[in-house]
């Protein structure tokens, strides 16, 4: 979410939103639109930004915190049962690894059920090496989770696209590209003007993979930028990847 700053965040009215601490309720306002149970963000904002936010979206958060300067967050208004910031098998964060963020979440669904939660931003660049480090250790971390069969969701800026070792990676493990499944046309979450690349993913993995109903990037609204209006911005550089999961099926 770029911080919550807007982008570009040199237009004079972005910086204007910004100067009136108007962009959490206008992120918030724009959310709730599509009336989400789950939100992550990555370059998440300053924990009072995200407290704003959350509550006008009536949900719980938790903070990941940065081995760098890009947080992350995950909000939902189910409750969050547990929580842990870079959940390795074992030993602390290699210094060059996961310098954005990456948690992991439990949310206790109605009628008790619970689903695992990633959210993850990884080392940008075209040079893939500490991505697929990172993507491994991820793995090496989720094994137990996946080979248990548990509904499982990975969301976020994984900086890489779809014709990549690092996305072959999650794939052959068992996860599954929501937009891959059901999205139509390219995808393309970045950047919010005039979009070209495809790195933002909702991944989805046991039970609730089988539960999928609609994954797109949301190229509309207050997440684009109108190119036809110099003075317009959007909420971020990236889009929003949606989805959505019918857990009566």
């Amino acid at each position: 979410v770029y911080g919550c700053a807007g982008w570009p965040r040199d237009r004079a009215l972005a910086k204007k939103v910004a100067a009136k601490r108007q962009m959490p309720r206008r992120l918030a306002n724009e959310l709730a639109l599509h009336e989400p149970d789950i939100v992550v963000f990555s370059e998440s904002p300053t924990e009072d930004v995200v407290r704003e936010v959350a509550t006008r979206l009536r949900m719980n958060y938790v903070l990941f915190p940065s081995g760098g300067s890009w947080p992350g967050t995950l909000m939902t208004r189910f409750e969050i049962i547990e929580s842990k910031n870079v959940p390795l098998v074992e030993g602390k964060r290699p210094k060059n690894l996961f310098t954005r963020h990456w948690g992991r979440g439990v949310i206790e669904l109605p009628g008790g059920d619970t689903l695992v939660v990633h959210s993850a931003h990884l080392m940008p660049g075209d040079d893939p090496a500490v991505r697929v480090r990172e993507v491994a250790a991820m793995l090496t971390s989720m094994k137990k989770d996946l080979d248990a069969n548990r509904s499982m969701l990975l969301l976020g800026d994984l900086n890489h696209g779809p014709d990549t070792a690092e996305y072959s990676a999650w794939i052959d493990a068992g996860w599954v590209d929501t937009f891959a499944d059901v999205g139509k046309g390219s995808g393309l979450t970045i950047k919010a003007d005039t979009p070209q690349w495809r790195i933002d993913y909702v991944m989805a993995a046991g039970p609730i993979a089988s539960q999928l109903v609609e994954s797109r990037p949301l190229f509309e609204g207050a997440f684009r930028v109108n190119n036809a209006d110099p003075r317009s911005f959007a909420l971020s550089d990236h889009l929003p990847q949606f989805a959505s999961f019918d857990l009566r099926k």
